[in-house]
């Protein structure tokens, strides 16, 4: 707009970058017939106040959210202003579960024609510990609690798009090598882009295994409508005292995240010590007891 000739007008800015300031003060100058000639004291005040980086400018870039991650967001929020949430934590000694999948991963596989993993111990687990507390099974609508009669039980697993929860349903009917192939072929399923809406849809409560990045400890966030969610976490050799004697055995720290609305603290604590005495005694989750 005042054809300016910007090599004449000395910049203040961050790596000698001319300002709006530096633009305005030629102009100044300009008018008052003294183009180019601030004082030497200006100029030294100038320097003083401002004083030229040779740092560059930090660089900054945008991207825009993908659909998936903004309804990933927007169902975070969620959960965090719609509910009462808490957390309660314990340990689980892996080391029957350990020995268990050790003993029998290669005749599982050459009979089911998939691996045996952690998650199907801690799926039956939770079924049989969501039989006898109802309200964790359940969630708030309004006024009213809804309870569901059926167990469909949601596993998070990690994308580079983002975090999905499939559900495996009906988890009461299946047996491990039922519940490790569902895992499976949702793993495909997502790989390939070929994860449905309604796979995503119905679940009643949901576990996510934070340890297969590495996670020591978390606190999981509600899937809503859900109640409750588990956490589970990476398996760390720690010193345990079992029998009055310090001994070395392989221990994960669980976390279970509840909506208080519904589920009080003592049925929360209750529930993840059972899933613990489930997952220790792993011939109960068979035994069903």
């Amino acid at each position: 707009e005042k054809d300016i000739d910007i090599t004449r007008i000395t910049g203040t800015g961050p790596g000698s970058r001319v300002t709006k300031s530096d633009v305005l003060l030629y102009l100044e100058q300009t008018v008052s017939g003294k183009p180019d000639q601030l004082s030497a004291a200006s100029k030294s005040s100038v320097t003083e106040a401002a004083p030229v980086s040779k740092v560059p400018a930090e660089l900054t870039s945008r991207k825009p959210m993908t659909p998936i991650r903004q309804r990933i967001a927007a169902r975070l929020l969620e959960a965090k202003q719609s509910t009462a949430m808490l957390t309660t934590f314990n340990d689980i000694d892996m080391s029957r579960v350990i020995a268990m999948r050790t003993k029998y991963k290669e005749s599982f596989l050459k009979k089911h024609g998939v691996s045996l993993g952690f998650m199907s111990f801690f799926i039956k687990a939770c079924v049989e510990a969501l039989k006898e507390f109802p309200e964790i099974n359940a969630f708030v609508d309004g006024k009213e609690f809804v309870y569901h009669h059926y167990y469909h039980i949601g596993v998070a697993i990690g994308t580079g798009k983002g975090l999905v929860v499939p559900v495996i349903q009906n988890c009461e009917n299946l047996n491990m090598a039922g519940m490790e192939q569902a895992i499976v072929d949702y793993v495909a399923k997502i790989k390939e882009n070929r994860l449905d809406l309604a796979d995503l849809e119905g679940g009643t409560f949901t576990i996510t295994n934070g340890g297969v990045f590495g996670s020591l400890l978390s606190t999981p966030i509600l899937n809503t409508p859900q109640s409750a969610i588990l956490g589970m976490h990476r398996i760390e050799k720690r010193p345990v005292v079992v029998d009055d004697e310090i001994v070395v055995r392989p221990m994960m720290y669980v976390a279970l995240s509840y909506d208080h609305r519904i589920v009080d603290g003592r049925e929360a604590v209750t529930f993840l010590k059972r899933i613990k005495e489930f997952v220790e005694n792993p011939e109960r989750i068979i035994m069903e007891i």
